[in-house]
């Protein structure tokens, strides 16, 4: 059995999962390098779970035990290229070093790897029908309440420079979601949210896509409640050293969308463009660099 063909029996399977097999499904379907490459113990440590609960997860699957699984994963990332074997390699490495320097390598040999991810053949493929989805669409609203906020604006303000019709839902006074009652059938929603999930925001896309909306979602997951309802998924993974979850790959993630999307366009967005430069020039935006003063000397 190939890693493809195990991940889409877990997908087929996973309802059916008690809930602690559903946590050990999920931590493979999101992390398959460290699947090949972390020892049975070192990932039920790092997924909060027993390693007993792996090996149940293996043999819920007809196999002897989650080594068979950790193989699968393993002839994989055999087949993947040499830089991203590399990159995982040196992320094992660190683990077992110590202070300041061990946490800040750490997390950017993390963020290296998930930005790796970003840029493999499956994750192309998302991005291009996301993009498409987009692009296509009559107008886009851009949602994400907490951490996923700065990512939505981020892409509603690209969006809104090249001329493309965007709405963001950000109302004060818990109003964020009345945006939503102009959504209708030829509008897209973007839907961005990573585990913990916000609750408003599965909310929302349920309520676009029952108005006949598309629903692109920027998520961490195929497991996530946002991949129910959405046409289109971008994956970015948010697992660091730190405490927190990184943002950090979905910002990326979300200004190559709109890069996409910007292409798409074309002349009309070159346009676009240049109307924008007009007006923040107009307004002096931006400190920039006199022309033709003299330098002092």
């Amino acid at each position: 059995m190939e890693e493809k063909q195990f991940a889409s029996t877990i997908l087929m399977e996973f309802e059916h999962l008690s809930a602690r097999l559903q946590e050990a499904a999920r931590w493979v379907l999101d992390h398959p390098a460290d699947v090949a490459l972390l020892s049975t113990r070192e990932q039920a440590k790092r997924a909060g779970l027993a390693p007993a609960t792996f090996t149940r997860l293996g043999q819920r699957f007809g196999f002897d035990g989650y080594d068979d699984v950790r193989r699968i994963y393993a002839a994989s990332v055999r087949q993947r290229p040499e830089s991203f074997h590399g990159r995982a390699e040196e992320l094992l490495a660190r683990r077992d070093t110590e202070g300041d320097a061990a946490l800040i390598q750490d997390t950017f040999a993390a963020l290296i790897q998930h930005f790796q991810a970003l840029s493999d053949v499956n994750a192309i493929e998302r991005f291009t029908a996301a993009a498409d989805q987009l692009a296509s669409a009559n107008r886009v609203f851009c949602l994400g309440f907490r951490a996923a906020f700065p990512v939505a604006f981020m892409f509603h303000y690209a969006r809104s420079l090249f001329g493309s019709s965007s709405i963001l839902a950000d109302g004060v006074g818990a109003t964020a979601v009345d945006a939503l009652r102009a959504i209708e059938p030829g509008d897209a929603l973007l839907a961005i949210s990573v585990r913990p999930y916000t609750r408003l925001t599965v909310q929302a896309a349920q309520f676009a896509r029952e108005r006949g909306a598309t629903v692109v979602a920027l998520t961490d997951s195929k497991m996530s409640p946002l991949a129910k309802v959405a046409k289109e998924l971008v994956l970015v993974r948010t697992d660091t050293p730190s405490f927190i979850n990184s943002m950090t790959p979905a910002f990326a993630a979300a200004e190559c969308l709109a890069a996409l999307v910007a292409a798409r366009t074309g002349h009309e967005a070159l346009a676009a463009l240049s109307k924008s430069e007009k007006q923040l020039a107009a307004f002096k935006t931006h400190l920039l660099p006199n022309k033709g003063r003299p330098v002092q000397k």
